[in-house]
């Protein structure tokens, strides 16, 4: 379909530094990977790290990219509920500071290249244990977006890491969290310890993959918590590979910039690998922060995602329907009401109806949602 041109006053997108909020004075210590960590890591011919992720995403490649996993076909659904895969934790971290509002772990699991997977796909885990609702059933598959890149963050291929928060419910008779009401799943992982086996499907997904031939775009990424997860798969792609060999099989000259909502600077996910490319890419990244209970909104309210994303709503509309750029959102399905309501709003500040124009956007390949 043709693409409808819009006139913007200021067209260029400002890829300068801005906000750069990092939480890393505030953070609590993460804490150190036990020993049998390493010696299972030794054990599997792995680089090792001794205090987690912190220092794995630190430290260089030891080991050349097996760039061959740039010519296969796209993995779609290797395994099934009726046949699933077995990996094992090869570590499980909290990466939140002591005032983040909830706890969520990184969590690195080994398949040993048996379960390939691109950038924007999904693992499927089954916990253990009988379905609470069908006796006698195993329990559901639940799917967690993938927060590494195809070559995992040992750069060699056999890894795979989740972002997961711990769903609890408070009950306010009791006074308390209520274990009986506990996310099944979300807890199985973060309890999940070395060597912990992990009943996995997939990958699946297709909706948030990278489009191929978009790389000399900008691509705008819209989170709120974990839905971190493939932006920070997209990012190592972009920035961090790039400089250790990808760039021979996959170039960036595009864009990228990433909008990211947490509820405090606690609560930021990875920001210290995002600061990092802001400081060695700058022209090419840009980050932006809504910490809702930090910051207010240009109303004096609480600062939410949409609210941030509306303070730039021209660039936006510039590089989606004059520079063919992509948007993704990726999180709570509740940001999305909001969002849409602010991009119809200034829709028809220009005089548009904004239904047609996003019609515009998915025919086109360059509206990529997956909310939970």
């Amino acid at each position: 379909p043709d693409i409808v041109h819009i006139r913007i006053a200021s067209p260029s997108l400002k890829m300068a530094a801005t906000m750069r909020m990092s939480a890393s004075a505030t953070r609590a210590p993460v804490s150190c990977v036990a020993r049998r960590t390493q010696v299972r890591a030794e054990a599997a011919g792995m680089p090792t790290a001794d205090d987690g992720y912190r220092t794995l995403m630190n430290a260089e490649a030891k080991l050349k990219l097996p760039l061959e996993l740039e010519d296969g076909p796209l993995p779609l659904n290797t395994y099934t509920n009726k046949k699933p895969f077995t990996g094992e934790v090869v570590s499980c971290e909290r990466i939140v500071g002591p005032k983040a509002t909830g706890e969520t772990c990184n969590i690195v699991i080994k398949h040993d290249g048996d379960m390939p997977y691109w950038e924007g796909q999904s693992y499927g885990v089954i916990p253990p244990g009988e379905n609470p609702k069908k006796p006698g059933k195993p329990n559901t598959v639940r799917l967690y977006s993938i927060a590494s890149s195809r070559y995992g963050d040992f750069f060699d291929g056999k890894t795979a890491t989740l972002c997961v928060r711990r769903a609890t419910y408070w009950c306010p008779e009791l006074g308390a969290e209520d274990p009986a009401k506990k996310g099944i799943c979300s807890n199985f992982l973060c309890d999940a310890t070395p060597g912990t086996k992990i009943t996995m499907t997939g990958p699946t997904g297709k909706v948030m993959l990278l489009p191929e031939g978009s790389e000399d775009k900008t691509h705008i990424m819209v989170a709120t918590g974990t839905g971190i997860a493939p932006f920070r798969s997209y990012l190592k792609r972009m920035f961090k590979e790039q400089s250790i060999g990808l760039s021979s099989k996959w170039q960036f000259p595009g864009k990228a910039w990433l909008f990211m909502g947490v509820a405090n600077s606690d609560a930021l996910l990875y920001d210290d690998e995002f600061q990092e490319y802001l400081e060695k890419y700058p022209d090419q990244f840009q980050y932006d922060l809504a910490l809702s209970r930090e910051q207010k909104n240009k109303d004096g309210g609480k600062m939410y995602i949409q609210n941030k994303v509306e303070e730039y709503a021209d660039e936006v509309f510039d590089i989606l329907f004059n520079q063919g750029g992509h948007i993704y959102f990726c999180g709570l399905r509740g940001m999305m009401p909001g969002i849409q309501d602010m991009l119809e709003g200034v829709a028809k500040k220009k005089g548009m109806e904004w239904e047609p124009l996003l019609k515009q956007l998915k025919s086109n390949n360059q509206w990529h949602v997956e909310v939970y």
